[in-house]
């Protein structure tokens, strides 16, 4: 099965990265040869290097097959999908594919499109996000398979427009998600409820019940947030703070259902029935009472991606069990990826896929070896020794992907993993056991205070250790290749260790210094530069200086103190530039007659930001930057500028008058455009 994933993923990342490099036909053909003579060799030859020849030919017909399966997968690729259609769209019937989640100005939820309307009415496929305005619509009861109509044209998702920023479009395309809309109310109007209710549609409700009995009796939004994370994994009600304090902590695995909650529910389940181990069958038993229970609370959850990838991963776990010394952890491991990536080949661009897999390979193969280090006779040393062994095991595993897609490593995550730990699991058996007795009211209650008195001490234990100094190194910026090189250094390392074979090192230290070359270069590419950048943040200004790690940072009000706007448009830049210190007051500003003049190492830059300035006669600069359609005619004539660029303050109405009035002046809008950015 390690070999069979292995190549089956291989596939599937082929059509990730290279979706056109051959046609769907042409894999389909060459699945067939290769099957054919498969077959044909291992039923008509037995020589050993001939059989060595079949398998490498079935191995490769795998790998198309996961090419394959990630085409068919995809619906960008059908004649009739969303993005296919040219003629604007008037209307939509649509079914509605998420529990509706609230936001701060609106409510978002994915769709599916059955059929549009243009000229007429048409069958379509296709998914969108839809958001709803909280202005006129407080409340959204949508469940799971409903029938709406809406008025409207979908707009394509865009990709990333400032440099270093999250690519959503990308993000959601993993999810044949390819559009988005924004909408009144009153441009929706709810159809029909799910006519054919199936099992995601009474999960969704399950999960819901379960959401309102963890609110009705555990109070204080912190412990109700942190109760449905931990016992539903659903972490929208969780803020910021909080949740920078478990990411600073090394405690952030614990606020998603994954492999570690899955694994203490069956960990829990074989401890109760180990009594029955000396009975005939009884592993099979236990084996039928691990999946139901595990699926059950799957089902609760509301069968979340990444529930349903720990439960699965488990549940080939629990099969196997009792076959006893016949089977190998990571060939069940391997066949769980298999099934995952046949069921959703997308899967594995998910960054909670790849950590929990490599989690539990690392404590797998990790943690015994790590274990016999030391012998603790002592009860209580040696269980927290156990732990240790356990976190640093995950900790080696997934390093170099916690770098590369967070950017931080939590220096105290021994430490707080101590307590985290068992207070994460003492807080999720008492969230299910609420459940299971929540119609007993009273008894309920009680459990309910005993829930919340369980997550504030994991709270506070989290908020202790992000108190404690140098918490947490962030600001780390990697590539993809570098996060490949440390994988790379660590494996050679383990295996010097295990082979006692001088080759490793040596294989180590070429790793580590094709990765030092690689760091010196991006230091001089990127960090030893100066840089000027206007972002395109829609109804906001921002400038920035960038010099060898100074940013001198120009804004509106607003923006300045919208800390989620600059984490998500600004911050990835300033992680690749090496910035280390902005500051908000720049040296080399002049203002005069409300004109702002910026003497940027050898160029002008001026901003106009008020439509009473008065441009001096004879204005020349090398950028202009225009924020609140405060230019006019007369003064458009009297500019010479080099460059005029307009911010995200401006209409797009008003930036296509203006170079209407002046087709031969450079413009550059950062709205259309994406940021503009000036080395």
């Amino acid at each position: 099965m390690l070999r069979i994933a292995g190549f089956f993923t291989g596939g599937v990342l082929s059509g990730v990265y290279f979706p056109v490099l051959i046609s769907f036909r042409f894999a389909v053909s060459l699945i067939i040869f290769l099957s054919v003579a498969f077959f044909s060799i291992r039923f008509f030859l037995s020589e050993k290097r001939m059989m060595f020849c079949s398998g490498l030919l079935g191995l490769m017909a795998i790998f198309f097959l996961g090419y394959c399966r990630l085409l068919l997968f995809t619906n960008a690729e059908d004649e009739n999908h969303l993005s296919k259609i040219i003629q604007p769209i008037e209307a939509y019937e649509a079914v509605v594919r998420s529990v509706p989640e609230e936001k701060a100005n609106s409510w978002k939820v994915e769709v599916e499109i059955t059929n549009v309307k243009t000229k007429q009415w048409q069958p379509i496929t296709g998914k969108l996000l839809l958001y709803v305005s909280k202005k006129e619509q407080p409340s959204l009861s949508w469940q799971y398979g409903d029938k709406i109509l809406v008025r409207g044209n979908p707009q394509e998702l865009r990709p990333p427009a400032n440099p270093g920023e999250f690519d959503f479009k990308r993000f959601l395309s993993f999810r044949n998600i390819s559009h988005q809309q924004y909408v009144q109310s009153s441009d929706v109007k709810f159809i029909q409820p799910n006519s054919r209710p199936g099992f995601i549609y009474y999960s969704h409700l399950a999960r819901s019940w379960s959401m309102k009995k963890l609110n009705e009796f555990v109070h204080g939004d912190d412990e109700r947030a942190i109760a449905i994370a931990l016992v539903l994994g659903v972490t929208d009600g969780i803020d910021n703070d909080l949740q920078n304090a478990y990411a600073a902590s090394g405690a952030m695995h614990v606020l998603a259902v994954s492999g570690m909650h899955v694994g203490i529910i069956y960990a829990i389940i074989l401890f109760l029935f180990k009594p029955l181990d000396k009975y005939k069958g009884s592993k099979w038993l236990v084996a039928v009472i691990s999946l139901m229970s595990l699926w059950s609370f799957s089902f609760v959850t509301g069968n979340s991606p990444s529930v349903l990838r720990a439960v699965t991963m488990f549940s080939f776990i629990a099969v196997a069990r009792p076959f006893g010394k016949r089977t190998n952890i990571y060939n069940t491991l391997a066949a769980s990826v298999f099934v995952l990536l046949i069921y959703n080949p997308y899967l594995i661009m998910s960054v909670g896929f790849q950590l929990s897999y490599l989690a539990v390979i690392g404590i797998v193969y990790l943690q015994r070896p790590l274990y016999n280090l030391w012998s603790i006779e002592n009860r209580l040393g040696n269980w927290m020794w156990q732990i240790t062994c356990v976190s640093i095991a995950a900790q080696i595993a997934t390093f170099s992907l916690g770098l590369l897609y967070f950017h931080q490593f939590p220096i105290y995550f021994l430490i707080s993993n101590l307590f985290v730990i068992p207070l994460s699991t003492l807080v999720l058996l008492v969230g299910i056991f609420l459940l299971a007795i929540s119609f007993i009211s009273p008894l309920a209650s009680l459990t309910g205070i005993v829930l919340e008195w369980l997550i504030k001490a994991l709270n506070w234990t989290v908020f202790k250790t992000e108190a404690l100094p140098i918490s947490l190194i962030n600001n780390i910026h990697i590539t993809t290749f570098q996060c490949l090189l440390l994988v790379s250094i660590i494996v050679a390392l383990i295996l010097l260790v295990e082979f006692k074979s001088i080759r490793w090192l040596y294989f180590a230290f070429g790793f580590v210094l094709i990765y030092t070359i690689m760091q010196w270069q991006h230091f001089f590419k990127s960090i030893d530069q100066k840089q000027l950048i206007v972002y395109s943040i829609n109804k906001h200004q921002a400038i920035e200086f960038v010099d060898r790690g100074q940013s001198y940072f120009v804004c509106d009000s607003l923006l300045k103190v919208d800390e989620d706007r600059i984490r998500f448009h600004i911050s990835p830049n300033r992680l690749t530039q090496g910035v280390s210190q902005t500051s908000s007051f720049v040296p080399f500003v002049r203002v005069f007659n409300g004109i702002d003049y910026y003497q940027w190492k050898d160029k002008t830059v001026a901003r106009v930001n008020n439509r009473n300035a008065k441009l001096p006669l004879n204005f020349s600069c090398d950028y202009l930057v225009v924020s609140n359609n405060s230019l006019n005619k007369k003064q458009l004539t009297e500019i010479r500028a080099e460059q005029i660029i307009f911010d995200g303050t401006n209409s797009k109405r008003w930036i296509d008058a203006i170079r209407s009035l002046k087709p031969s002046a450079s413009t550059y809008s950062v709205i259309e455009q994406g940021a503009f950015i000036l080395k």
